[in-house]
């Protein structure tokens, strides 16, 4: 079966979506987008701290034993985590996986030692990769902030001789573009491994979605495309709403608007990304003979 899953970056408490790791613009809480595409039938979640790396912590513990008590699908927590016991800690709160990026690539044992003790099944490899112009694919590293030497491809085998379960392979050129995976990137990656890997970065629109599983991906990954789907405009005002009711402004909201999706974002008068639910996406996926789950685990 092939996974259908949604990922959320977050900063504080809020969802945050950016281009290609940058301009973030807040569209609203965390928990509420979890609740929500866990009700529209996503696979699993993937938590993503965006600041972690960058403060060397992971600040998700409280959000994510929040999340737990309320939605019954796998998640899985990245940015941040440094040692085995922030594993431990993430694991204790109800996180099912950890996706480890940063540290690992400063201390490739981390990997071993967490799936040596933790089990391969909750230890997922996030590699964030940068296409160069002339082709070459880099690891980089603190959420696409900083690059390394690593090739994308050697990289991976590592880190499954290392003992994780599975890859998170993100494209940060793509990332938020909406111009479609980064195909050769995820056959590459899924050639040269034999775990599963996660295609994520660049789906905008619910065709986009069997692309990558043809290239050798087990999953796919996506947050644009399903955030601008599910967050509403409350009529008349720049907020948005949920269940009918608007988020608030303040404390928790310094944004909370999809006005900028009309206005211009990153230099772009618009965003070439067709929202669609997550029930459309797998449509899709059904359309080409690919197997997928219904709402909650079911076929």
């Amino acid at each position: 079966m092939i996974r259908v899953i949604a990922r959320l970056d977050i900063k504080g408490p809020n969802l945050i979506k950016g281009l290609q790791f940058d301009g973030h613009r807040v569209l609203g809480t965390a928990e509420e987008f979890a609740e929500i595409y866990y009700r529209e039938g996503a696979d699993e979640l993937i938590y993503q701290d965006a600041v972690a790396s960058l403060y060397r912590r992971n600040s998700l513990l409280d959000i994510v034993r929040r999340t737990a008590e309320k939605i019954f699908i796998p998640l899985t927590v990245a940015g941040g985590i440094r040692s085995v016991e922030d594993v431990r800690r993430l694991l204790r709160a109800g996180a099912d996986k950890v996706a480890i990026n940063t540290a690992a690539v400063e201390n490739p044992r981390l990997l071993t030692d967490a799936a040596r003790i933790f089990g391969s099944q909750c230890i997922v490899s996030s590699i964030e990769a940068y296409r160069r112009d002339d082709g070459a694919c880099r690891v980089w590293v603190d959420y696409g902030r900083e690059a390394t030497d690593l090739d994308a491809v050697e990289w991976a085998k590592r880190v499954e001789q290392a003992g994780v379960g599975e890859i998170l392979l993100t494209s940060i050129r793509e990332d938020g573009m909406g111009r479609g995976y980064d195909l050769e990137l995820t056959r590459a990656v899924s050639s040269a491994v034999s775990i599963p890997v996660i295609a994520c970065g660049g789906a905008g629109r619910a065709a986009d979605f069997p692309a990558p599983v043809a290239a050798g991906a087990a999953a796919v990954a996506a947050a644009s495309v399903f955030h601008y789907r599910y967050a509403r405009p409350k009529a008349g005002l720049a907020t948005m709403q949920f269940a009918g009711k608007a988020l608030r402004m303040g404390v928790h909201i310094d944004a909370g608007n999809i006005d900028f999706l009309n206005e211009g974002y990153g230099g772009m008068k618009f965003l070439m990304v067709e929202p669609c639910s997550i029930s459309a996406a797998k449509a899709e996926l059904r359309r080409k003979g690919l197997g997928v789950r219904g709402p909650h685990g079911n076929p």
